[in-house]
């Protein structure tokens, strides 16, 4: 921390004076159904309430603002027949804004409207009309705490827990993290996290660096008909593109990694569209838009630390490195084609055998050795075309792929810490492919009535292998070992109406069929939206919603009274449910919104065990162990209901906050009919963040940034320890009659984030201090199994989160 404030200042006093520089905004406009070009809307800038320039769009719906002072704009667009268009920018001298957008068709026609305060933070699905929310990369860069992870950003979200420091698993409303599905433009994706478990959808560590995203959607319930395959919610990531006209570059160095990204055009236009705002008589080439390539790179700083024999407190150092691209094509006629790819791959060794004495190290048990990896990776192409002003195809086809494997042995001592001997405990490796074929349409019929429509083909293709040696015959089992492919059929289709521009209403069925287990489903969605007046609106939604299993359940085997192997869950079907929502937002003013929701969702055909006990496929998918259920049977229940509050300014007058509120109860029933407390029923969750930005230096070229975040929330649930029982199975065995009649104490961290940003001659620098748990804060995560070699009955003991964790970070952009 010293060094760190001592660099900070050092560096904010070399950047303090500067000149005046300038950048350009462009973009193009197209309409939100049919994504036609939009020619002759008016864009219009601002700063500081003033009136800065004004243009309009081309015959190609593009835009070019010049010479636009750096530092924090609004830009307005408004087109006769649309509803308006409104967007806050931060404009640095190193890179170029460019802007892409769509405008919605008003379903009345009028002369002139106004923006409003209420269509900030609104989705881009048109279709959406509840628990749903525009996950902006530039607003989520300013949490605090949230260690620049798409995940972890998510958390401060209404009716999201973000309540364990070690992994960034995405809890929605009580449910499962493994409820979320994951996608990435239009497929959907494996687990994109480093150091990923099977079953699971979280990490410690994304892979998705934010830097390569544009503004995606969040949906939180009762989600549109074209998303499938998940029961709680869905992370709708969309990849921007790179400059098409200037090659920028940036560099980073900080605790989390060392990174460094690019863009630039790989055939530029040849002239500059729209540059002085009037409209092209010339035919630009591709369309009016060049190619362009957009790249990103990241490798573990840890493991560099390593190499440098810097130490950093802990033996296992997790080594980890992502990527991603996107090169896109512009074509002709409303067409375009790119093609991307995200991948990563981390590993680490805890290697206990090679302690001396014990050790209260950062990861891992502490009876064996584990060596553990992970990787997954996407690759993609993507088609779209404009048929004419009404109708828009898109093709998206991509191959993904995920590999995780672990080996553990078990280390004895004897009382004198000494190694007695190392026995081999388990090993395996998962590999699972799926080849995507998506297919849309999207059909403008009226001013007032949208239809989409469309097809997702998933083919998997998988490999599993797990041998774990049985604690009471001494002998290794397979539990998996499975070499085939299956498919996943999903269709959709979705109609919207728009009476007047102060009611819509939408409707859509969803479809899916998984033929390993025979599993299909036919799912109604709807939803409606009232503007009650112009700065509030009351809206409802309900959806049908089913998930398979994680896969590999279906595989699992165990030996009959014959000794053969059976696979005694592979016919398993869908986890349902049923989505319930109303919304009631109000812009309090301009930039001030308030937005209140309360739902209820009543889950069921859930695996259960088929004898009495309290298990239920709800209670899974977190930590780091993978679960291997006896024969289970969908006849298990559950629910979710709570309300949830969110108070949110806008960033205007340099600085913003958001107040999100949830209170719920999460319950479930398995096969010996008791309700009880899900593992993730919390009970509440408080967030409370707040930003400002200073502008400092001759020129206000400088920004400093100061930025916090309290959480707190209900504690975590827990079953008792039979201790006996867990001494005989050397780890936590909890009474089962007790399950989550327990709860540790309530979960509160702080966190703050200290940043500053100067502007040069075509280069911005920044330097960053992100604190996590300000005030150390002894946060309970779980139970684990330690024995004490003083007392045989002494297993148990609280497992602690992070403490004080300071992140620092360098960026250069050039």
């Amino acid at each position: 921390m010293r060094i760190f404030t001592a660099t900070f200042f050092c560096f904010s006093s070399y950047f303090l004076f500067s000149q005046n520089f300038t950048q350009t905004i462009r973009g193009r406009v197209v309409d939100a159904t049919s994504k036609s070009e939009l020619p002759g809307v008016q864009v219009v800038l601002y700063k500081d309430s003033s009136k800065i320039e004004g243009v309009q769009t081309d015959v190609h719906g593009v835009f070019r603002l010049q010479n636009v002072p750096i530092g924090r704009v609004m830009l307005n667009a408004k087109f006769i027949g649309y509803q308006p268009a409104s967007f806050k920018i931060e404009v640095t001298s190193a890179k170029e804004i460019i802007l892409n957008f769509e405008m919605e068709e008003s379903a009345v026609k009028v002369q002139e409207v106004v923006v409003t305060a209420s269509k900030k933070g609104e989705v881009r699905n048109e279709m959406a009309t509840v628990s749903a929310r525009v996950f902006s990369v530039e607003e989520s860069n300013r949490y605090a705490g949230s260690r620049a992870d798409v995940a972890r950003m998510a958390s401060n979200f209404a009716g999201v827990q973000g309540t364990d420091d070690s992994k960034n698993d995405i809890v929605i409303r009580g449910n499962s993290p493994m409820g979320l599905l994951w996608r990435l433009e239009g497929v959907d994706i494996p687990n994109p996290n480093h150091f990923a478990v099977a079953g699971n959808t979280g990490g410690p560590v994304n892979i998705i660096n934010n830097k390569v995203l544009e503004n995606s959607d969040f949906y939180t319930g009762a989600f549109p008909a074209e998303f499938g395959n998940g029961n709680s919610g869905v992370f709708d990531l969309k990849m921007r593109n790179g400059n098409n006209e200037k090659h920028e570059f940036t560099g980073q160095f900080g605790f989390l990694g060392t990174e460094v990204s690019g863009e630039g055009p790989i055939a530029p236009p040849s002239h500059k569209e729209g540059g002085d705002g009037k409209a092209s008589t010339l035919p630009p080439p591709s369309g009016g838009r060049g190619s362009s390539y957009l790249f990103s790179y990241r490798y573990s700083t840890l493991k560099i630390f390593e190499a440098l024999n810097i130490k950093i407190g802990t033996d296992a150092v997790p080594s980890y490195q992502d990527g991603a691209f996107k090169f896109n094509f512009p074509g002709k006629d409303g067409s375009n084609f790119s093609l991307f790819g995200v991948g990563g791959k981390s590993k680490i060794d805890i290697l206990v055998s090679s302690y001396t004495e014990p050790s209260e190290d950062l990861y891992g048990d502490k009876d064996r050795d584990q060596l553990f990896g992970s990787s997954m990776g996407v690759l993609g192409t993507s088609y779209t075309k404009s048929l004419n002003e009404k109708t828009f195809i898109k093709v998206v086809a991509a191959h993904s792929g995920s590999e995780v494997h672990s080996h553990h042995i078990r280390v004895f001592r004897d009382s004198s810490y000494a190694i007695d001997s190392l026995v081999e405990q388990l090993g395996y490796k998962y590999i699972e492919q799926k080849s995507s074929l998506n297919f849309s349409i999207s059909r403008k019929i009226t001013t007032k009535t949208n239809l989409k429509a469309g097809l997702q083909l998933n083919y998997y293709n998988f490999n599993f292998l797990d041998s774990n040696r049985n604690s009471a015959t001494w002998q290794f089992e397979k539990r998996n070992d499975y070499q085939s492919g299956c498919g996943m059929f999903q269709g959709f289709l979705q109609y919207r109406i728009k009476t007047s521009d102060k009611f819509l209403f939408t409707a859509g069925l969803h479809s899916q069929y998984f033929d390993i287990s025979g599993s299909s489903s036919i799912e109604p969605r709807l939803g409606a939206k009232w503007n009650l007046k112009e700065d509030q609106t009351l809206s409802v939604g309900f959806g049908m919603h089913s998930q398979m299993q994680p896969t590999y359940i279906y595989f699992t085997h165990k030996t009959d009274s014959n000794g053969v192997y059976v696979w005694h869950n592979k016919r398993l079907g869908f986890t349902r449910s049923i989505h319930h929502v109303i919304t009631y937002d109000v812009a309090l003013s301009k930039n001030l919104r308030m937005k209140a929701e309360a739902y209820y969702q009543y889950i069921y055909e859930a695996p259960i065990d088929i004898y009495s006990s309290s298990y239920s496929v709800l209670n899974q998918g977190s930590g780091y162990d993978r679960f291997f259920p006896d024969t289970l049977t969908n006849k298990g229940t559950g629910k979710n209901i709570g309300t949830e509050l969110t108070i949110e300014k806008f960033f205007s007058r340099n600085f913003f906050f958001m107040i999100t509120a949830s209170v719920f109860d999460s319950k479930y029933k398995g096969s010996d009919g008791v309700e009880r407390n899900t593992d993730f029923n919390g009970n509440f969750a408080v967030n409370g963040l707040i930003a400002k930005e200073y502008k400092i230096g001759r020129n206000k070229n400088s920004v400093l940034t100061l930025g916090t975040k309290a959480t707190y929330a209900g504690g975590r649930r827990y079953t008792p320890a039979d201790t006996l029982a867990s001494a005989a199975a050397s780890e936590i065995v909890g009474i089962d009659s007790l399950r989550n009649t327990k709860r540790f104490k309530n979960y509160f961290r702080w966190d703050l984030k200290i940043g500053f940003r100067a502007n040069r001659k075509k280069v911005t620098h920044e330097l960053g201090l992100d604190v996590v748990n300000v005030l150390s804060t002894k946060n309970v995560l779980s139970l684990t199994y330690t024995p004490n070699p003083k007392n045989p009955t002494d297993v148990v003991r609280e497992n602690y989160q992070l403490g004080f964790l300071p992140l620092f970070y360098y960026k250069i952009d050039f």
